[in-house]
């Protein structure tokens, strides 16, 4: 596997890091946005990225501005989402012919997704939502749940069932509502970032396991049906 330090312009003078780790013969590439919280080289998002490269699949990683800056309040909207699309552009350039989905935890997963539904991302086979956001703490509502119906590739939603930001039944509700596009993968009594009760008898390493090895079948799924196309 190969791992590569890089780095994109996002407009307005700015410029923000990239990681591409990249396994040989990849069978696709993740474009993989972080939490609002927390950069890259969240011990999430590691753990994440090296379960993945296992099972073929590389990531793409990025910084959004805020974090590249140290500064912890989010960008705005449109910068977060323009930083999404510079990122996919520039994942394109870096990997050219891998096959490609996009996505991210929490936020960078919304964002992804807003980008998605204004206009395709280009190259981007699936989306992947890693704890989507659905509302805040203790205000369930859909309200961040109605441009997803303007996306026409096909989601990978894994949610944990405790998830305070995507009460369950919510959750169950956006993604019937999608029809055949939207996949639901439930992580059981895992909270926001996939931690699980100690009585559930797993780890957080079994989870996560459990996370790559859905995300790496429903990827496989759909580069092969985007082939066959």
């Amino acid at each position: 596997m190969s791992a590569q330090l890089l780095g994109f312009d996002v407009g307005d003078g700015r410029r923000v890091s990239a990681l591409l780790e990249l396994p040989d013969d990849p069978v696709a590439l993740y474009v993989l946005a972080h939490g609002a919280g927390a950069g890259m080289r969240h011990p999430f998002l590691e753990a994440m990225s090296g379960l993945l490269a296992a099972r073929g699949i590389g990531t793409f990683r990025y910084q959004f501005p805020y974090v590249e800056e140290g500064r912890r309040r989010p960008d705005t909207r449109k910068l977060l989402v323009a930083t999404v699309r510079a990122a996919v552009i520039s994942a394109v350039m870096a990997a050219p012919g891998v096959p490609m989905v996009a996505g991210g935890k929490s936020m960078g997963g919304r964002m992804t997704s807003i980008a998605q539904a204004e206009e395709p991302l280009p190259g981007v086979h699936g989306l992947i939502f890693l704890g989507f956001p659905l509302h805040r703490a203790g205000a369930p509502d859909l309200k961040r749940a109605t441009h997803l119906a303007r996306i026409d590739v096909p989601m990978l939603f894994l949610q944990g069932t405790r998830d305070k930001l995507a009460e369950l039944p919510l959750v169950e509700q956006v993604v019937h509502g999608l029809g055949p596009v939207a996949t639901l993968e439930l992580i059981e009594s895992g909270d926001h970032s996939f931690r699980v009760l100690k009585r559930s008898g797993r780890s957080g390493e079994e989870v996560l396991e459990e996370a790559a090895r859905s995300i790496a079948g429903w990827t496989g799924r759909i580069v092969r049906a985007a082939d066959s196309a």
